[in-house]
This record gives C-alpha cells, structure tokens and sequence, in this order.
C-alpha cells in the first residue's frame, strides 16, 4: 500500500497541473477573441467602437490630492482601572451600553476597606483623647509655674507632649481619609460620556490594583490616524480638507486635519496626520479607511491617465479624428482627480496642450491600435455615456 504522503503529492502535482492548463485555456481565449475582432476589423475595414470604448475630453473639476489611509480612533476613550485590590462584585454594564460623566458602573468588595475606616476611625478618637489631655495638662502648668510650684522645665515637656499628641493626632486623621478614600475607590465611575467598548473583567474576579475592567470610547469625536511621507508633509496643514471612504459606508465622508505630529515615527521617517472626520451614525474605532487630502482645486481639459502613453520622453493618446485612429502628442500636467470622486476613482491628468474640448480618444481596454484604422462608434444611450 503506498504511503498517503505519495497520493498528497500526487494530488498536489494534478492540482498545479490543471491550474496551469486553466491558465493557458484563458490566455488562448483571449489570444483568439483578439484575433477575431482584428479579422472582423480586417473584413470589415473598420473598427467597431462601444460607447464604453472611447473617453471625450470635456473641462472638468480636478483634485490634486495625497492619499492617506489608516484606522479611525476615538481620541476620547478611557480605561476603567481599580484603583484598589478587591473582588469585583457587580459590572452591570456590558459592551454597547451607554453610559454618562460620573455614572456608577461597577462595584468592588468594600467589607475590608470598611473595617480600616472604622479602625482608622477609632485612631483618631484615640488621638484625639489624647490629644486633649495633653492640651489641658498643658494649660494647668502654665498657671503653676506662674505661681512658682512647677518649673520651667516642666512646662517645656508639657508643652512638647502636647505637640507629639497634636500631631499624633494629625496622622490618624490623614490614615482615616486615606482609607475613606479607598473606601470610594471601590465604586467604579464612568470617567466620561460613550459607550463600552470592551469589558475585561467579570463579575467574581479578584482585580489587581490597576487592573483593567472596562474600557469607554466618546464616539462623537472621531478621527483618522494615518501616516505621510515628509514630502506629502510639506504640501499639507492644518485645515487641509479630505474625502474619505471607510468600510462599509457608502458615500465618501469629509475630513479635516486638525493636528499633525511634530515627531517622526521611528523605523520610517514617516509623519502621523489626525483627520477628524464629520458625524456618521455608521462610524465606529477602528474601522479602515483611505481617501485622499485634498491640495488645491481647479478646472481643466482632463483624461484618464491610464488612456496616456509614454513614448520615450512623449505622451500620446489614441485620438479618433474623421472616423480615424491617429496617434496624438500630448502635454499633460500633474495626476490629479475628480472632485467628489470615489478614492478608487481613476486617476486624471490635465491636458496642457495637444487635445480640444470635445475630442474623443480611445480608453485602455481598447487596447494598441495601428494609426490610420477606420472606426464606427455606437451612438451613446443615456444611461450609458461616458463620464
């Protein structure tokens, strides 16, 4: 009998062996689908255009952006932590919940913190009895030795008892607030407005000093982390607008730079940028998110960069003039894109000089064609023109 490992290997051979043939299959397809529609052009004498196969060249909105990505933070969050050593007896609040500035949302074990109160308590009568006998002792020899039956001295250690007392007394009354307030530590309090994002603790547990229970996030305030290169630094500031696509909402969300950081971050040189995004009900942390800074507006002729060509230091486009296809220099400037455009939206560039308002050039997908070839374009329906 052969080994399983044998018949895992074989198995694994026939996979690599089907994928490259699935592979081959797709490339002869494409091989043949080319042919067949440079034959068709060949007997026809023409070249069959579909409204989605030709960009006209219309003054447009454009954008000269830097992109950014990251996570989106709550920069207004906080971590409940015990302050004090104890079992967590109640946590009523879980994640989601809402909860308000001073709210009481947990409690830990108080017996043994209120039997140091009490103990701390007694201290301080103690002290206090003291304290006040000392004081009186005090006071009844600076009438004797005004009278002349005690002497100096003796008043001296009086008055210096009464002083050890005092601040004897002092000390018990610090022990009895230090232990009140570890009394109050042991009620949980919310810290500030949001909702709980996590709980790290359950009910029955013993929490370690700073131990962690419950974490709180303000989601009213939300803001975009991402990271730049010094050059894309120097191009932005503060009050920078942006649009920004995050997952799961649809439409792009506007955004702001409200703080850059002065510090690099080590290992890349790179810049943190904080970009406050406006409200959404949709916005939660930690959500992905990309979109682009906007730099500077304008409007100009525009075409898809990747319609352009480079031919050694020239750009060309595929021009289609007098139902023709002929090669056309292009002088174009900086990549930009549309206003309100989707952040996966193709890039633009501006036309300088070499194109009109109302010229149409082929798109990428049409792919190289031989100057001088005849074409046909399919008139465009409504709801198919080209943008």
């Amino acid at each position: 009998m052969k080994h399983p490992l044998h018949w895992a290997l074989i198995a694994l051979l026939l996979a690599g062996l089907g994928l490259g043939i699935g592979r081959a299959i797709i490339t002869r397809k494409a091989q043949q689908a080319e042919l067949a529609q440079s034959t068709a052009t060949a007997r026809s004498g023409f070249l069959q255009l579909s409204p989605t196969d030709w960009f006209e060249v219309q003054a447009q909105d454009l954008v000269r952006a830097v992109a950014v990505s990251g996570s989106i933070k709550a920069p207004n969050s906080a971590i409940v932590k015990a302050k004090v050593a104890s079992e967590l007896t109640t946590l009523p609040v879980r994640e989601g919940d809402a909860v308000r500035h001073g709210q009481l949302i947990g409690t830990l074990d108080p017996q043994e913190f209120q039997t140091r109160l009490r103990q701390a308590q007694e201290q301080v009568a103690t002290a206090k009895a003291q304290a006040q006998i000392a004081q009186q002792t005090l006071d009844n020899n600076r009438a004797l030795v005004q009278q002349g039956f005690i002497s100096k001295n003796a008043l001296d250690t009086s008055a210096s008892n009464a002083a050890a007392t005092h601040a004897t007394l002092q000390a018990a009354v610090a022990a009895a607030d230090l232990a009140q307030k570890a009394l109050r530590d042991t009620r949980l309090i919310a810290p500030i407005n949001g909702l709980v994002s996590q709980r790290f603790a359950q009910a029955g547990e013993r929490i370690p000093v700073d131990g962690r229970v419950v974490e709180i996030v303000d989601l009213s305030t939300l803001e975009l982390d991402a990271t730049l290169s010094p050059d894309d630094v120097a191009m932005v500031h503060l009050g920078s607008l942006a649009r920004i696509q995050v997952d799961g909402v649809p439409a792009p969300i506007d955004a702001r730079i409200v703080r850059i950081n002065p510090s690099t971050v080590a290992g890349t040189r790179s810049i943190t940028v904080y970009l406050a995004l406006s409200q959404h009900p949709a916005l939660r942390q930690g959500l992905f998110a990309q979109g682009q800074i906007e730099l500077d507006k304008h409007k100009a002729l525009a075409v898809p960069t990747s319609a352009v060509r480079t031919e050694g230091q020239r750009a060309t486009v595929q021009l289609i003039q007098d139902g023709r296809v002929l090669r056309r220099t292009v002088t174009l400037g900086a990549s930009s894109r549309l206003a309100n455009a989707a952040p996966d939206a193709p890039a633009m560039a501006a036309v300088i000089s070499g194109l009109n308002a109302g010229d149409r050039i082929l798109r990428e997908s049409v792919g190289q064609v031989s100057d001088g070839t005849p074409v046909r374009m399919t008139p465009p329906s409504a709801s198919s023109a080209p943008r």
